[in-house]
């Protein structure tokens, strides 16, 4: 009988911790079973499949002067804090969305504000950041090398991305979500589709600067400017590729109806991305020059790029030859 009241307590203790799981709606199965799920990626939904984990890695490192590297403020297992340049590399993992062989965006454009990323100079190899990389818009138009590591269908070849949208998924420390012709470029000769079929992989990254050959830092003011608002879109930037402060100089009239600058710098707000706005309470007063801020703290002043007569949604180019210190 004795036996008989410990089994009925060992099947009561069963039924018990079974109705429990029911009313905690597969809270047990998380709990059981959690190394088997992975982070999936919040666009598509590839399946999974993690390379092993990259170490890190001085080869290849070029002399070429680098700009910071990103710095979350913590070491980490996917890559030092360091906010030095010198080329070392850097732990991260990669996903893709968008069109196998896009650049991402449905539109071809993303959170940085850039449009067109589709065609040169971004050619489709872009890729969104998550915060150590995006930086709240900070770090738009900044440009990385990657290599794929870990995975059989890795070439090892570098390639350089540019960061033109934004992606907040908690997949690791550092987290490219390139385009998917950005992560395709990773893989051996016919092998693109394999790598993509991976979902996630590991990868190995470094700052690198910008070059954009025969291009000039562009300006290009957004569509609902006016007299009272104007907006700026940054592109093409060589060196850090990023934006930290934008700055407009207006104009003033003289008594003969002549125009020069007022001598006098007004910040702008940064808006979105590399989308930068001034609100004013009196019409602003145009040739305007604009003098933007990088990262490595390097200034370029554009003197009156852009003209009095400005019109929405154009671009005005720079003329400057690079920044200065």
């Amino acid at each position: 009988m004795a036996d008989g009241d410990s089994q009925s307590k060992v099947w009561s203790s069963i039924v018990a911790a079974a109705l429990l799981c029911l009313l905690a709606a597969n809270g047990c199965s998380a709990s059981t079973s959690s190394s088997s799920k992975h982070h999936k990626h919040p666009k598509p939904k590839p399946s999974p499949n993690p390379g092993g984990n990259a170490s890190s890695s001085s080869s290849n490192s070029s002399s070429t002067t680098i700009p910071p590297t990103p710095s979350p403020g913590a070491s980490s297992s996917n890559g030092s804090s360091s906010t030095s340049g010198g080329g070392g590399w850097l732990n991260a993992r990669a996903t893709w969305y968008g069109a196998p062989n896009g650049a991402g965006p449905d539109d071809n454009g993303g959170a940085c504000g850039f449009k067109n990323v589709n065609l040169p100079p971004f050619s489709a190899m872009t890729s969104c950041g998550n915060e150590p990389l995006f930086k709240d818009g900070k770090g738009c138009g900044s440009c990385y090398q990657i290599r794929c590591v870990g995975h059989p269908a890795c070439s090892g070849v570098l390639e350089t991305v540019i960061i033109t949208d934004m992606n907040y998924y908690p997949v690791s420390l550092y987290h490219f979500d390139l385009s998917g012709t950005a992560f395709g470029a990773m893989a051996k000769d016919n092998r693109s589709d394999d790598l993509r079929h991976a979902g996630i992989i590991d990868i190995q990254f470094r700052r690198v600067p910008c070059q954009y050959p025969g291009l000039t830092v562009t300006f290009h003011v957004e569509e609902g400017s006016n007299p009272v608002y104007l907006a700026i879109l940054v592109e093409y930037e060589n060196g850090d590729g990023d934006v930290v402060q934008v700055d407009v100089m207006e104009s003033r009239a003289a008594a003969d109806g002549s125009l020069s600058p007022t001598g006098v710098w007004t910040p702008m707000r940064e808006s979105w991305g590399s989308i930068w706005r001034l609100d004013t309470n009196h019409p602003l007063q145009g040739p305007f020059s604009l003098r933007i801020t990088n990262e490595s703290g390097k200034t370029l002043v554009a003197d009156q790029v852009i003209p009095a007569d400005w019109q929405p949604n154009t671009v005005y180019s720079s003329i400057e030859l690079g920044f200065t210190t």
